[in-house]
């Protein structure tokens, strides 16, 4: 190893990097019923907003630079939840919104599982495209590309990104380097938090599916 080269410590590269807070909204009446998608309107019930309130206890301590969130209501909700301890604004990211589902928004989930093409893009995401919608490779590079200019913004800190949990799985796939096609074994609740460190080497992601409190 030259003098030029970095050190590695175990599995620690660098020494400043920038440490993501990926938390999927809380829940709201919707979720495991219908498909909700983009769909404007749908506000957290109250175990999502005491599931908020965990999160931002939990974060409270954390020097958090900024707080990011997608645009849609459950989404800000939680990311309000969040801010208030830090005196923070939330910063809407319209790259973080959830994935465009076309045709299949507000369908009732039992009405998609009798669907082969819904079955299909659950089995095959990464070449299974969504009725009238975008593709699952789509969704993922706009929100990593939403996640790398925020580490432009804010290199060295920490930051809470709210958004979805199919995004925040796609985001963690492609840095842990996993097929879009296996994402399913990821497992993100309503109301949880992973972590991710990017370095200027590479990235770690440090936990998973972190429950609200």
């Amino acid at each position: 190893m030259t003098a030029q080269q970095p050190k590695l410590m175990g599995y620690r590269l660098g020494t400043n990097p920038t440490v993501f807070h990926l938390v999927r909204h809380a829940t709201y009446g919707l979720i495991g019923h219908v498909l909700a998608g983009r769909t404007p309107g749908h506000r957290l019930n109250p175990a999502g907003q005491a599931q908020a309130a965990a999160l931002a206890a939990s974060l409270a301590a954390l020097p958090i630079a900024a707080i990011v969130s997608s645009p849609l209501e459950r989404t800000r909700e939680t990311a309000e939840a969040i801010a208030a301890p830090h005196g923070l604004p939330v910063q809407i990211e319209p790259d973080l919104i959830e994935i465009d589902f076309g045709e299949w928004t507000g369908s009732a989930f039992p009405a998609l599982h009798a669907l082969p093409e819904w079955r299909a893009f659950n089995s095959f995401r990464s070449s299974t495209p969504i009725p009238g919608g975008e593709t699952m490779l789509a969704a993922q590079s706009r929100a990593v590309a939403a996640i790398l200019r925020q580490r432009a913004a804010h290199p060295g800190s920490e930051l809470v990104v709210v958004s979805h949990g199919d995004v925040v799985k796609a985001i963690l796939a492609h840095f842990l380097g996993m097929p879009l096609d296996l994402f399913r074994r990821l497992d993100i609740a309503p109301g949880s938090r992973s972590v991710l460190a990017l370095h200027d080497e590479d990235a770690q992601v440090r936990a998973v599916n972190l429950p609200s409190g």
